[in-house]
């Protein structure tokens, strides 16, 4: 039966289905970045499997753009999109754990806050991302960097299988054992070819952690940067630690009077035995003076949330990503010369390690395309005001040009802006042409194409 209209498909979904005029319809259209401002004709908030195979039915009939969103986080705002359909996941975000397989399978709306406050109770964690908010299909699709990925891989190589809509409508499993190419795509392919109603994740015993930020006087960067690019290559793989820039935010830790000024940043997390933190920690005290820190045994769950009141929904963001083999000289030197000008608290450079696990699966086992770059750096200009945009915008497009002469061609997918579409392949990297192929397959019209998109 064809559906052509949003009245017609309310008769058919369980979830509701809110166009423009009806109440709630602009909360509904919002997406996380302020900056994105569209106007969907229907925006289907489903709440089973059927609901979604339902709606990709009626978009794929009418000739409509279809817009997948979970937690809303992509900067490109590519979970809604102006005129066409969006298939809302925030009814659907259960979880259910098995601590005897040490497995948990999350719906689609799942956030990575709900992920592990779950999976917390019993012990239990996978790697997942820095914000709580951030959803977990969206993420792990993409490729899944956090805290744990130097330990247990990325949360791509903790996927054990997935519920996938295809663009027929019909739903399929997929795991290492069945529909095995489209498993392999989806673990770093993004959404290009399906919507994920449910994922299997491999958890790990992962409780609490000894985790927090260290502040050291900007003018100490080069010598950070460098003491990191030598310790991070050999550093016991429970240490997840990254270098950052950071205008200091008006939290108790920091003296008051240090409150607005710019510093550079260790953040660490040691996921083994927290009682062993302060030990593992020492060097990151001995490499340069401390001025201000917040360290310490927390729950896991605790640090997936620690940055949400820098990034709240509706904050305006603009990105860049590049992954790097080598920290080299000459890239220390351009983060000295661009990371201290970010122009706001919420502006920032992370530049996240990747070895580790990350190394021990082989290139072409997913669509992860690159497992021979030792780091993903992302840089972020954010602010709820427009008359930032510009300035922010611009801050990060400088630093990361001045970064690009050190880097691979491609970047992370999940780092990557609207105005990044000349950078797909080289973002999927070596694995881009089997993509291609699969994406043939099983999305020949380019149905699911509001993404880091491989045009079939």
């Amino acid at each position: 039966m064809s559906i052509k209209t949003p009245s017609e498909l309310r008769e058919l979904v369980r979830g509701d289905v809110i166009v423009e005029g009806d109440s709630g319809y602009e909360e509904a259209r919002s997406v996380h970045n302020g900056m994105i401002d569209k106007h969907p004709a229907a925006i289907v908030r489903v709440m089973n499997a059927g609901d979604v195979m339902t709606t990709i039915n009626y978009a794929r009939d009418n000739g409509l753009e279809l817009s997948v969103r979970g937690g809303g986080h992509s900067g490109p705002g590519f979970g809604t999109n102006d005129g066409g359909v969006v298939i809302d996941f925030s009814q659907m975000r259960g979880v259910r754990v098995d601590p005897a397989s040490r497995t948990a399978r999350a719906e689609g709306g799942t956030t990575w806050g709900d992920f592990n406050a779950a999976t917390h109770a019993f012990g239990l964690a996978t790697t997942g991302g820095i914000i709580s908010t951030t959803g977990i299909a969206g993420l792990t699709l993409g490729g899944g960097i956090g805290y744990l990925t130097r330990g247990v891989g990325l949360s791509l190589d903790n996927l054990v299988s997935a519920d996938v809509v295809t663009a027929d409508g019909k739903m399929v499993f997929a795991s290492e054992n069945e529909n095995a190419d489209l498993f392999w795509a989806i673990r770093g392919g993004g959404g290009n070819f399906g919507v994920c109603t449910s994922l299997e994740y491999k958890l790990h015993p992962v409780q609490n952690v000894y985790w927090g930020p260290m502040f050291y006087e900007v003018e100490e960067a080069e010598n950070i940067f460098k003491f990191y690019r030598e310790y991070i290559k050999d550093a016991p793989e429970e240490m997840g630690a990254f270098p950052a820039f950071q205008i200091a935010p008006p939290l108790p830790f920091i003296p008051e009077d240090r409150h607005g000024d710019m510093f550079v940043a260790i953040v660490a997390c040691w996921s083994g035995d927290p009682a062993e933190g302060e030990r593992q920690f020492k060097a990151f005290h001995e490499v340069a003076e401390v001025k201000a820190e917040m360290v310490g045994p927390v729950p896991y769950p605790a640090i997936n949330a620690a940055f949400d009141g820098l990034f709240p929904t509706g904050i305006r963001q603009y990105w860049k990503g590049n992954f790097v083999k080598e920290l080299t000289d000459e890239a220390i030197a351009a983060h000295v010369e661009h990371g201290p000008n970010a122009p706001n608290a919420s502006s920032t450079m992370h530049l996240y390690p990747i070895n580790g696990a990350c190394h021990r699966v082989a290139s072409d086992a997913t669509a992860f395309g690159h497992r021979d770059s030792n780091f993903s750096m992302v840089v972020i200009a954010a602010s709820p005001d427009p008359a930032d945009d510009e300035i922010n915008t611009k801050w990060v497009r400088d630093y990361s040009d001045a970064l690009a002469p050190h880097s691979e061609a491609g970047g992370y997918i999940n780092f990557m802006d609207d105005d990044d579409t000349d950078r797909v392949r080289a973002n999927y990297g070596d694995n881009y042409d089997r993509l291609f192929s699969i994406k043939r397959t099983y999305d020949p019209d380019n149905l699911f194409r509001v993404n880091q998109n491989i045009a079939p």
